[in-house]
């Protein structure tokens, strides 16, 4: 199986403009008390996942992105998770709920305001189940379009599977922290490989467990695109071993 990540399509014609937030989102946290590392801002949103029921005042406290001690980011991701999807990474800066505000322009059947974020018309979600395509749920959003005729867009939340190959990471990399989990830090390694025995095989679209800011596609997801005629993205290969 081949696997690519997917990126925006740069053509003029392409005008989509989000300007919108997530309603919620885990703030960051001061170093570890232990290995006094920072953890790294994630890229993981979970758009369908809906924290209205939690009391107002850790609603506030969970709409501000701006770091708080430790101790207050464990206690607020500990609160965060029983709703979470399994499996989800709960890291500084993760995004939760609807994305709320407005747009306005040209969409793509999919489309990205950014590496990280996967948007899809209705009809093309619809085209691309109907053709076995695995992953993908559509989460509806909170924005006002600015014109009369708009595309119903929806927010994908995507699973986190997948690491990078040791051969393209940093010999030295130190073990995790054993109280927070968090491990030494490293740029995006060009090239990117991808370990083959950690890709799932009942995906087709997921985001890198290993930097969650790279969406990845199988072949079967770039085959059905391609084969549907559903624009807005590209798709560039990665190599796995």
């Amino acid at each position: 199986m081949r696997f690519y990540v997917v990126e925006q399509d740069e053509a003029p014609r392409y005008t989509g403009n989000l300007n919108a937030t997530h309603r919620w989102v885990l703030p960051g946290s001061a170093p570890c008390p232990v290995c006094g590392r920072y953890a790294g801002n994630s890229a993981a949103q979970y758009p369908c996942v809906d924290l209205a029921h939690l009391p107002a005042e850790e609603q506030k406290k969970l709409s501000n992105p701006w770091p708080v001690p430790y101790e207050e980011f464990v206690r607020l991701r500990e609160l965060v998770r029983p709703w979470a999807p399994p499996g989800a990474e709960l890291m500084p800066v993760t995004k939760f709920g609807p994305l709320t505000g407005t747009a306005s322009g040209y969409f793509g059947q999919l489309f990205m305001q950014n590496p990280w974020s996967l948007y899809v018309r209705r009809e093309a979600l619809e085209k691309l189940q109907a053709a076995g395509i695995r992953g993908l749920q559509g989460c509806p959003m909170n924005v006002r379009f600015r014109q009369k005729n708009h595309p119903e867009l929806l927010d994908l939340q995507l699973e986190l599977h997948g690491q990078f190959h040791p051969d393209c990471l940093p010999r030295d990399l130190a073990p995790p922290c054993s109280t927070c989990g968090r491990t030494q830090g490293y740029s995006l390694p060009e090239p990117s490989i991808l370990a083959a025995a950690s890709l799932p095989e009942d995906l087709d679209v997921f985001r890198l467990a290993d930097w969650s800011a790279l969406i990845i596609a199988s072949e079967r997801m770039v085959a059905a695109v391609r084969r549907l005629e559903l624009d807005g993205v590209v798709f560039q290969p990665m190599e796995v071993r």
